[in-house]
C-alpha cells in the first residue's frame, strides 16, 4: 500500500465512523424525530446541515468539471442554484413553516383541500427526487471507484450499501447532525487544495482572488492573467475561449438559471429543513446561514474549474503544440491518470500511433487541418468524465498525499449527506402522504416508521439501477431533477402562499399540464424514463436536437413552470372558488401576526 492509499483510508474510515457514530447517538424514536429531527434544531445548526444538504454530488464534484469544459456557460449553476436559495429564503421557507406541515405534499392537499391534490404532490414529488438521487448516485460511483480502484458499477453498489445503513437508521435527527459534521468535512475538503493549487498557480492563497491573478510558471511570473492563460491554452488546441463560451443560445442560458433558480425553490428535501427550527424566525435565520456555509463553496468553484482545467491541459501538452516532443509519452503518464484508467472514466486511444497523447477538439474544421499537418490522426483523449476533475484536480496539481484522501472523503460526504435527505423525501412522501393522509389513516406510528424504511430501501434500488446507465453527468441529471421541481411544485406552492383565490382544480390541472410538458420535451431527448435507445421517436416532424426555440430539455422546466402557472390560472378562473376558510387561512399564514410558535404541532 502506497502512503496515499494509507492517508486515503484512514481519513474517510475516520470520517465514516463519526457519521455512523452520530447516527446511532441520535437515533430516531418517534416519527416527530424520524422525519422533522423533533422540531429543536438551533438556526446555525440547522443552516451547516442546509449547505450539506444542499451542496450534494452535483455541486461539490460536477459543478467545477462543469465549469472547467464549459467556461462562462457553466455559471448558470453558480447564478440557478444560489438564486434559488434566496427565493426560498423569502418567498416560502417562512411561510410554510408557519403553516406548520411535515411535507411538502401535506401542505399541498390541506391548501388545496383536496386528497387528489395531495397524491398529484406525491407523484411529482417522487419523480424530481428520484432523477436526483441518480445525480447522486452517479456521484457516489464516481468516488467510490476512485477510492477503491474498482470499476465504477462495483462503487456504485457499495455506495448504495452504506446509504441504506445510514438513511434508514437515523431519520432526519440522524441526518441532521451527521450532515453538520459532512459539512465540516466538505468544506475543508473543497478549500484546502484550493488554496494549494491558487498558491502554485498564481501565488494568491485566496482561490475566489487568484482567478483573476497574475499566473505564475516555474515560480516565474509571465505578466498574463490566470484566466488569459487559460483562453490561450484552450483556444491554440480548438477548444471555445473559456471565458466567453456559452451552453447554447442566450434564451437557453436564461431558461436555465430559472429552471435551476425556481426548482431549488420547489425542491422538498430543502424545503423539509426548514421545519426542523423551533420558530419560524428561525426559519428565516436558519436560511440566512446556510447562504454563508453554500456561499463558501460556492465562490471557490469557479476557480477550482478554472484551474483544473489548466492543470489537465499542461499536464498532457508538455511543450509546444505540433513539435515531436510537445505531447506527453503515454508510458511516462502520470500516477493518477492511470489509477483514474482503471475506473474507465478517463480513456485513451492512440489513433496515429506515435505513443504520445494528443488532446484537442477534433470537431472544430479548422483546427483539425493543422493536427493533421502535424500528423495528429484525432482527439486520443476519447473519455474525460467531467465528474472526475475535482477529485483528481489535487493529484494531478502534486499536492500532499492527506489533501487528496481529504478530498476523496469530502466527496463522498457530499454525495451521501444529500442522497440521505432526498431518500427522506421520498419515505415521507410514501408512509406520511400516501399511507397515513389516504390510504390507512388508522396506520399505528411503529408501523408508519417502518413503512418509512422500507420505501427509503426501494427508493435506493430503483435510484441505484438507474444510476448505472446515468442520462447524463452528475449535475446535468440534477439539472432534470430541479426542472421537474421547477414545473409541478414550485408554482403549486407560490399560488397556495400568494393566491387567495387559486382553487383546487386550477392548482391539479397546473401541476399535471407543467410536469407532462416538461417529461415529454426530456424523454424525447433522453429517453422514456431515460432507458438508452428510446430517445428522438419522432424526428421527422421537426422534433430534432433542442427544438423548442433552442432550450435544452435540461432547462426545460422553465418552460413547463410557465405552463402550470398559465393552466392553473385559467382553470381557477372558470371553476368555483375556495371555500371562506381556505381563503382566510392563506391570509393568515401571510400575516405575520404573534410570529412567534409555529402552528399545528
Amino acid at each position: 500500500m502506497t502512503s496515499l492509499d494509507m492517508w486515503t483510508y484512514g481519513v474517510v474510515g475516520a470520517t465514516f465512523a463519526l457519521y455512523i457514530g452520530i447516527a446511532i447517538w441520535a437515533r430516531a424514536g418517534s416519527t416527530g424525530e424520524f422525519y422533522v429531527a423533533g422540531g429543536g434544531v438551533h438556526p446555525v445548526a440547522n443552516g451547516m446541515a442546509t449547505g450539506a444538504d444542499w451542496m450534494s454530488a452535483a455541486s461539490f464534484l460536477s459543478m467545477a468539471g462543469i465549469i472547467a469544459f464549459n467556461g462562462y456557460g457553466g455559471s448558470v449553476f453558480l447564478m440557478g442554484w444560489t438564486g434559488g436559495y434566496v427565493l426560498l429564503a423569502l418567498l416560502l421557507a417562512p411561510y410554510l413553516r408557519k403553516f406548520g406541515k411535515f411535507t411538502v405534499p401535506e401542505f399541498i392537499g390541506d391548501r388545496y383541500y383536496s386528497q387528489s391534490a395531495r397524491i398529484v404532490a406525491v407523484i411529482c414529488l417522487i419523480l424530481a427526487s428520484i432523477t436526483y438521487v441518480i445525480g447522486q448516485m452517479k456521484g457516489i460511483g464516481v468516488a467510490f471507484s476512485r477510492f477503491l480502484e474498482v470499476p465504477y458499477d462495483t462503487g456504485l453498489y457499495i455506495g448504495m450499501g452504506i446509504v441504506a445503513i445510514y438513511a434508514v437508521l437515523g431519520g432526519m435527527k440522524g441526518i441532521t447532525y451527521t450532515q453538520i459534521a459532512q459539512y465540516v468535512v466538505m468544506i475543508f475538503a473543497y478549500t484546502v487544495p484550493a488554496v494549494f493549487i491558487s498558491l502554485n498557480l498564481t501565488g494568491n492563497p485566496l482561490p475566489q482572488l487568484g482567478l483573476g491573478s497574475e499566473y505564475i510558471q516555474n515560480g516565474v511570473a509571465t505578466g498574463m492573467s490566470l484566466l488569459d492563460k487559460l483562453d490561450q491554452v484552450v483556444t491554440d488546441l480548438g477548444f471555445k475561449e473559456y471565458t466567453t463560451q456559452t451552453m447554447g443560445n442566450s434564451l437557453n442560458m436564461f431558461a436555465y438559471t430559472l429552471s435551476l433558480m425556481i426548482g431549488t425553490a420547489g425542491l422538498p428535501h430543502v424545503i423539509i429543513r426548514f421545519f426542523t427550527v423551533p420558530k419560524v424566525r428561525d426559519a428565516r435565520y436558519s436560511a440566512g446561514w446556510a447562504l454563508v456555509f453554500i456561499a463558501l463553496l460556492y465562490t471557490t468553484a469557479p476557480a477550482v474549474g478554472a484551474m483544473a482545467r489548466l492543470n489537465l491541459m499542461d499536464t498532457i501538452q508538455i511543450g509546444p503544440i505540433g513539435s515531436t516532443e510537445g505531447n506527453l509519452l503515454y508510458d511516462e503518464r502520470p500516477d493518477w491518470f492511470k489509477k483514474w484508467e482503471e475506473t474507465g472514466l478517463l480513456q485513451f486511444e492512440d489513433k496515429n500511433g506515435d505513443g504520445r497523447i494528443q488532446y484537442y477538439n477534433d470537431a472544430d474544421p479548422t483546427f483539425t487541418e493543422m493536427a493533421e499537418s502535424y500528423g495528429w490522426a484525432g482527439n486520443e483523449m476519447v473519455k474525460v468524465d467531467r465528474d472526475i476533475m475535482v477529485l483528481a484536480n489535487p493529484e494531478i496539481a502534486n499536492l500532499p498525499a492527506w489533501v487528496i484522501a481529504l478530498v476523496v472523503a469530502g466527496g463522498l460526504a457530499a454525495a451521501l449527506s444529500t442522497a440521505a435527505g432526498l431518500l427522506l423525501a421520498i419515505s415521507s412522501a410514501i408512509s406520511h402522504d400516501l399511507l397515513k393522509g389516504v390510504m390507512m389513516p388508522q396506520i399505528s406510528e411503529k408501523n408508519e416508521l417502518m413503512a418509512g424504511r422500507v420505501s427509503m430501501l426501494v427508493a435506493i434500488l430503483v435510484a441505484g439501477y438507474l444510476g448505472l446507465n446515468p442520462p447524463g453527468f452528475a449535475a446535468g441529471t440534477v439539472a432534470i431533477a430541479f426542472g421537474l421541481a421547477a414545473a409541478s411544485l414550485f408554482p403549486a406552492l407560490m399560488m397556495g402562499i400568494f393566491a387567495t383565490r387559486m382553487n383546487k382544480a386550477g392548482a391539479v390541472a397546473g401541476m399535471i399540464a407543467g410536469i407532462t410538458v416538461t417529461l415529454l420535451y426530456v424523454f424525447q431527448h433522453k429517453g422514456i424514463f431515460f432507458i438508452p435507445g428510446t430517445a428522438f421517436l419522432m424526428p421527422e416532424m421537426g422534433m430534432g436536437e433542442d427544438w423548442f426555440f433552442g432550450i435544452s430539455p435540461n432547462a426545460f422546466g422553465a418552460v413547463g413552470a410557465v405552463v402550470n402557472f398559465t393552466v392553473a390560472i385559467i382553470v381557477a378562473k372558470l371553476t368555483a372558488p375556495p371555500p371562506e376558510h381556505i381563503q382566510h387561512l392563506v391570509e393568515d399564514v401571510r400575516i405575520p401576526r404573534g410570529a412567534g410558535e409555529a402552528t399545528g404541532h
